[in-house]
């Protein structure tokens, strides 16, 4: 079956080029041997659900768990709601275990409990029911926010010491951010700014980028099934131009071998990664349309923009930094301290903080030219000196 370079949502073997997500991140088996809840945190299309989807089926395969993968992402539209945010959650759920478990591990049918303990009572019955241990990943978590968020991780909390037999064994928050940085409406702070309401957790994670071995391995594999060959100039520029990261690794692949070289008797070479970037670049797809959407919170913008234009960070905290950090927008080195993650960004970032104020800018007619487009050296000294 032919295979492609994925740009949108989890990888599917069948159908995917794609690494092993879990040598990504080795200290997960270990994690839920010791029965630890703890926190997933990648920026978007780093191959966070597509590395849980593949272990909750490996987990559940191997007769030891039963572990699944699901999402919070359904009660988002109810930030206030707490009770119809946790109806949608759970019917969601239900759908998941149906199409993935074996039917003696899926949780019962219905259970009856009030708004803001609906989560808890689910967890808590499904594990009195349930034959293995279990083993929940929760993605998207933090798509929720303010009260339906603070109740979902105080029930999680709640249940905590009844594991392993009255509550999930292990259990993950997967996210773009770490649990201090949920978005949540508590006094002054857009975000919670702490742990405490998750201090149960053992460790946070997060998933590294592609190393150039995996990237060249990755690519690799279009070649083992289609001969056509990456010469070695054209990885290492791929490489040097994402630094790794999955999303931008695949989109320039996936611009090269589908747009740019469809002929899989052509070789791709340096000048295709060149102009694959320049089209990613151009289009902003939805990776990088989200990043400029990050520009919009101040405090993202008050360490970007002097950073782009050479200047000392101001008055910033350190939570604020290692919200870039975890975001994938900004890298710290040892060399040279904290930098633009890749020379893409560094090309988008810019882009977008110019694109309002150019906008804003007046049109010009340049009465100085003739009407054939050439210069025109009276107008252009009469109008030099009416300004």
């Amino acid at each position: 079956m032919t295979r492609w370079f994925n740009t949108a949502g989890p990888c599917q073997a069948d159908i995917h080029y794609m690494l092993p997500a879990l040598e990504r991140l080795p200290s997960v088996e270990r994690l839920i041997l010791q029965r630890g809840y703890f926190v997933i945190h990648a920026p978007r299309q780093t191959g966070k659900t597509t590395a849980m989807l593949a272990l909750a089926q490996q987990l559940t395969e191997q007769g030891k768990y039963a572990a699944v993968t699901v999402s919070a992402e359904t009660g988002a539209p109810f930030a206030n709601n707490v009770g119809e945010a946790e109806n949608a959650i759970l019917e969601y759920w239900r759908w998941i275990f149906q199409a993935t478990l074996p039917e003696d591990l899926r949780p019962p049918e219905e259970t009856q409990a009030p708004p803001g303990r609906r989560i808890v009572s689910f967890l808590q019955s499904w594990a009195a029911k349930c034959p293995l241990p279990i083993v929940l990943f929760i993605d998207e978590i933090d798509a929720l926010e303010d009260d339906v968020l603070i109740s979902v991780l105080r029930q999680l909390r709640a249940g905590y010491p009844r594991r392993p037999r009255n509550f999930p064994q292990s259990l993950a928050l997967i996210g773009l951010r770490d649990v201090r940085d949920y978005k949540v409406a508590s006094g002054s702070s857009p975000r919670l700014g702490t742990a405490s309401l998750f201090n149960i957790k053992i460790e946070s994670l997060t998933l590294r980028n592609f190393t150039h071995s995996e990237v060249k391995s990755l690519y690799k594999q279009h070649t083992v099934d289609t001969g056509q060959v990456f010469t070695d100039e054209a990885v290492q520029l791929a490489y040097d131009l994402t630094q790794g990261q999955p999303w931008l690794v695949n989109a320039l692949a996936r611009q090269m071998v589908e747009e740019l070289a469809p002929d899989p008797s052509a070789e791709l070479t340096v000048e295709h990664v060149k102009q694959a970037k320049e089209i990613l670049i151009l289009r902003q797809d939805t990776h990088l349309d989200s990043l400029a959407e990050r520009l919009r919170e101040p405090r993202v913008r008050a360490i970007i923009e002097p950073m782009l234009a050479g200047q000392e960070l101001g008055n910033v905290s350190n939570e604020d930094i290692q919200f870039l950090i975890d975001l994938g927008l900004c890298v710290m080195s040892p060399a040279q301290g904290l930098t633009i993650a890749n020379p893409i960004y560094r090309e988008v970032l810019p882009r977008v903080l110019a694109f309002t104020p150019m906008a804003a800018l007046p049109q010009i007619t340049p009465t100085w030219l003739n009407a054939d487009g050439k210069l025109s050296l009276d107008n252009l000294l009469q109008s030099f000196l009416s300004f």
